[in-house]
């Protein structure tokens, strides 16, 4: 269905009518929690239908709102709203946003995802709106560093910033600084140089969780006592599909104090790795990080990794060996190789066949059944698979010969060695 409204977009107002009226937003058992049921008909003058069943979550993403409507009629009907999904809508203009947010006076989670606001300029009193927002989310909006900063400075307790696909290949710092921030997302974007993430750790000093997934870093440049100093509170980092490709890098992740998550695929260091050695080698590297790529780091796997580890570099050169190595060994010792053991199953037994005076050394497929032997045999004994009996004899048992009776059964349950017999004897009619 086509939102309300001109060929502008219609209004924030009327795409809350027309979602949540009785007919397309029935309240079902009553109010239920978080459902306010408002009756509309007192308000002069108000084009809304006669009740409306507003949620404290209102979702309007892709209706077309292109402009905020009556501010009257978003203060009396949102007042009870917490959050608003306002994504993939025609919002470009900061002034008709802050009407709609400056009129809800409980929001603290708004979603202005993929709206076109890359011209729209913000000023610092259109950013005051925003004051008692603590989650933001602005992917996709193409808005300028600059007015991230006007918005970062004017709410004081932001706790979660959303900024992906925003294009940014540079930022820059301000001040105030913004000292609530617990998470920023900032993947999907163009930040190589780990000069601009440093900024991130002056900016948002409670920093916790820092995800900046497909962005091409190519490595992480500072000391123990800068990244120290900058991240001091950062617990989780998501580094996907970076452009990191040297071990040093990723042992510098230890140098955050509190770092206990880490996200590092699909960067070009790990491309000559299999998926086990990969895990193994990263999770002894890392000994404080106690998830890794989403899955629990356990007691068990740390010392199985931090074992492989050891032998993984055992005919390393004295001056090549990665630093962690001489602590491992420390711990564990020098530990030998292990032996290797092939644990597949034979494929294959050379045999004696044996028919009356005639022996025969064949080479035979264990994966096969009785029948498919018979088969086999008929080109080396002259005998049709229906006048032969089979008996296997095992070279190394005390037993006698065991006729092989049941043509659907496969060789490799016999457990046919290289030598053993097999003992063909004619049928007599």
């Amino acid at each position: 269905m086509e939102p309300p409204g001109d060929n502008g977009g219609c209004s924030f107002v009327e795409a809350l009518n027309e979602k949540y009226s009785p007919e397309n937003f029935p309240c079902r058992r009553g109010p239920g929690m978080g459902m306010v049921v408002i009756p509309t008909a007192g308000v002069q003058g108000s084009p809304m239908k006669d009740r409306l069943n507003l949620p404290s979550i209102l979702v309007l993403h892709s209706c077309g709102i292109s402009r905020a409507g009556d501010q009257a009629e978003i203060a009396a009907f949102c007042s009870h709203v917490m959050e608003v999904d306002l994504s993939h809508n025609k919002l470009q203009d900061w002034n008709e946003i802050s009407k709609i947010v400056v009129n809800i006076p409980n929001l603290e989670f708004i979603n202005l995802s993929s709206n076109p606001l890359a011209e729209s300029r913000l000023e610092p009193h259109v950013a005051q709106a925003f004051s008692r927002v603590r989650r933001l989310v602005l992917n996709n909006t193409q808005i300028s560093w600059d007015a991230v900063l006007q918005l970062t400075q004017q709410i004081p307790e932001l706790e979660e910033l959303f900024l992906c696909l925003n294009e940014y290949s540079s930022v820059r710092t301000s001040s105030p600084a913004c000292p609530t921030l617990r998470l920023l997302h900032i993947t999907d974007n163009r930040l190589h140089d780990w000069a601009e993430v440093r900024k991130f750790g002056s900016m948002f000093p409670s920093l916790e969780t820092l995800v900046m997934a497909n962005n091409n870093l190519a490595s992480i440049q500072d000391s123990k006592d800068v990244l120290q100093r900058l991240f001091p509170n950062l617990r989780s980092i998501n580094l996907h599909n970076s452009g990191l490709n040297r071990w040093e890098d990723v042992e510098k992740l230890n140098f955050f104090p509190k770092l206990e998550e880490v996200r590092l695929r699909g960067i070009p260091l790990l491309q000559a790795y299999t998926n086990a050695e990969c895990r193994s080698l990263m999770v002894a590297r890392l000994p404080s990080v106690s998830m890794l790529n989403g899955s629990v780091v356990t007691d068990s796997e740390r010392e199985d990794a931090e074992r492989f580890f050891i032998r993984y570099y055992l005919d390393c050169p004295e001056r090549d060996l990665p630093y962690r190595y001489h602590s491992l060994v420390t711990k564990y010792g020098k530990l030998e190789p292990l032996a290797e053991i092939n644990l597949k199953p034979r494929c294959r037994a050379r045999v004696e066949v044996h028919c009356e005076e005639k022996v025969e050394h064949l080479s035979i497929r264990l994966d096969q059944t009785v029948a498919e032997l018979r088969k086999q045999l008929t080109k080396v004994v002259q005998l049709s698979t229906k006048s032969m009996r089979l008996y296997y004899i095992n070279k190394d048992s005390a037993f006698g010969p065991e006729e092989m009776k049941y043509n659907t059964r496969a060789l490799h349950s016999y457990s046919i060695q290289d030598g053993d017999e097999i003992l063909v004897v004619p049928k007599t009619k």
